[in-house]
């Protein structure tokens, strides 16, 4: 196996190679005057183009999307291979032979790319299957839930055969071994046996059409593996908690419609995008993720550009509320308004297509609800609203959702629909809900002295875009012991209010052993008194759960996310204000600019982003 490459080979590939015509190859450029050429970006769906190619500087940046970089990079991202293949690539383009030294990747080269083809052939004789004899039963359920073969085509579903290793054989007669086809997640590693079989088939795409793994239905009573549903196991290309079903089909029309609509099932997806509602998508075979969340938002963009929307559909039953409510807990991972359609006869949005057809699938996503309403009601369940105190009790339940709405426009009216929920005077839920809030009638915010010459207001405790911040500072003051010797990698510059910046620096400055009361006392003890009242808050407030490293570790990373999302948006507002044949520092910028981005990507990708 090579090992790393000479970094004098690598940087004379890239001395040879013009990035326009790499790029040139798969999007089509044209000048955008200064010397820079401009073209419609490969990695997001869009219609005006963003993306900027620097022939002078060898760089790529899509002012859409945030992805950048040089050659490597771009062939790294569009064929889908790694480091050193996408190196090897240019360098035969260029007439260079490359040089290797020990200590390469611990992954084989290539595995990635393997891995992608042998599931693209998987998927190709699992499609062959459904059309084979033995594939009959498989047609009889699929037709059984309205789908024929011309729908089966479009969705990629296949048939796995029952012989047990039939797919390995195909696979090895192309040419693979079976090491590769157990790290694709094809076949088991002890007996060789296919991981699927006798199974109704759908391959699992990412956006850009590629085959990342399979869900398969059981059809045989004597079928032993366990589930009804199995899915491909994690491999170096299938994540579960960053991969939805029907992507592939549904990104564009996710762009262009600022929507996304997340159902539970692969036929529920397959129902949908038939009835017309083409931005459905599915988990694959998880509980709806963070990083779902992350991706969908992702693809609906920015919510100060147009409003999007996320609906999700559930059962009116105690699970799909349960699961409304799991859901919920993710809502501030959306820019977009989250929404919740529910079918009141328990349908799942295949069945009601069978059963009332196509009109009764689109007017159920019509009849969305916001999904904060749809929690509320829920939450007022088992209050007996006939009583004073009940309503009281009700009341203190419920108003704690109240300031998780996003549309600050709407507040009042979801004051008033909360007073006539409960059978309460509006005014009197007004002042809960901004007691909740910290904020108190008609008086001035405290402010707190940090520095001398600095002042600040005292933070809002509900304050959606510092919530990381204050349970991270939180967690600095009452567990510094779960942070790592380097603070998880924190730094006083990444809390964005200067409060909490505050109280981080007299943490970051303490040297004495983590954790206990002196701890606490010893981070207040030169604070200002208003300062130090806010450090003794944060050390007795509730915590939602009882924390361990990884739960500080998140935190910390939802920190410097927003931080490093800060950044990147100035540095871009930067470049797009620079000539780059005329600024002498604008490739330390775009270079600056591209780290960003890659950092930022790297913490979204250990969040599960």
């Amino acid at each position: 196996m090579p090992g790393r490459v000479v970094d004098e080979d690598k940087q004379l590939v890239l001395e040879r190679t013009r990035i326009e015509d790499v790029v040139g190859a798969v999007v089509t450029l044209r000048s955008a005057g200064g010397g820079n050429l401009k073209g419609l970006c490969p990695f997001h769906d869009e219609r005006t183009p963003s993306f900027n190619v620097t022939p002078s500087k060898g760089l790529y940046y899509c002012f859409g999307c945030g992805e950048g970089g040089d050659a490597i990079d771009f062939v790294e991202k569009t064929q889908h291979v790694n480091f050193v293949e996408a190196l090897e690539y240019l360098a035969d383009r260029a007439g260079v032979q490359l040089r290797y030294v020990d200590g390469g990747p611990q992954t084989a080269p290539g595995l990635r790319s393997r891995v992608l083809e042998a599931n693209k052939l998987a998927a190709e004789f699992f499609s062959a299957g459904l059309l084979s004899p033995e594939g009959a039963p498989a047609r009889e359920m699929l037709k059984g839930r309205g789908f024929d073969r011309t729908i089966a085509e479009q969705f990629g579903v296949g048939y796995a055969p029952r012989g047990g290793k039939a797919l390995r054989e195909y696979l090895m007669s192309k040419g693979f071994t079976g090491d590769e086809l157990v790290k694709a997640g094809l076949v088991r590693e002890h007996g060789g046996w296919d991981v699927f079989q006798g199974r109704v088939i759908w391959p699992i795409r990412d956006a850009g059409h590629n085959v990342l793994g399979f869900g398969a239905r059981k059809l045989f009573d004597d079928d032993r593996m366990p589930g009804k549903y199995i899915n491909t196991a994690e491999t170096v290309v299938y994540k579960k908690s960053s991969v939805l079903y029907g992507l592939d089909l549904a990104r564009g029309p996710i762009a262009k419609k600022n929507q996304a609509v997340v159902v539970e099932g692969y036929t529920d997806v397959m129902a949908c995008h038939l009835a017309g509602i083409d931005t459905a998508v599915a988990s694959c075979g998880t509980a709806f993720a963070e990083g779902h969340a992350a991706m969908l938002q992702r693809l609906i963009g920015a919510a100060d550009v147009r409003p999007g929307e996320v609906i999700f559909t559930f059962d009116g039953d105690r699970a799909g509320i349960d699961a409304a409510l799991k859901v919920y807990k993710l809502d501030q991972t959306f820019t977009s308004q989250t929404y919740v359609a529910v079918e009141p006869s328990g349908l799942d949005p295949c069945d009601l297509r069978m059963q009332q057809g196509d009109v009764a699938l689109r007017d159920l996503i019509a009849r969305r609800q916001p999904l904060y309403r749809f929690v509320m009601k829920h939450r007022l369940e088992g209050f007996d609203l006939d009583r004073a105190d009940g309503r009281v009790q009700a009341l203190k339940a419920v108003a704690p959702l109240v300031p998780d709405v996003r549309d600050v426009a709407s507040l009042e009216s979801y004051v008033r629909e909360l007073s006539g929920l409960i059978g309460m005077d509006p005014n009197m839920v007004r002042r809960e809900v901004k007691a909740l809030h910290g904020k108190k009638h008609g008086a001035e915010r405290e402010q707190v002295a940090v520095r001398p010459a600095e002042k600040f207001e005292l933070p809002d405790p509900k304050d959606r875009n510092h919530i990381a911040e204050r349970a991270t500072a939180s967690l600095l003051l009452r567990h510094p012991e779960m942070f790592t010797d380097e603070w998880n990698g924190l730094k006083e510059s990444d809390f964005m209010h200067p409060a909490y910046a505050a109280v981080a620096r007299h943490v970051f400055a303490l040297d004495i052993p983590r954790g206990g009361q002196e701890w606490i006392k010893a981070a207040a003890k030169n604070a200002s008194p208003a300062l130090s009242a806010l450090i003794m808050e944060l050390s007795v407030e509730p915590q939602p759960l009882q924390p361990n490293p990884a739960y500080v570790d998140e935190y910390a990373v939802q920190v410097r996310l927003r931080k490093l999302s800060a950044d990147i948006q100035a540095t871009k507002s930067k470049l797009q204000r620079t000539n780059p044949l005329e600024d002498p520092d604008y490739e330390t910028r775009f270079r600056s600019l591209v780290d960003l981005e890659a950092k930022r990507r790297t913490l979204m990708a250990k969040y599960g982003g």
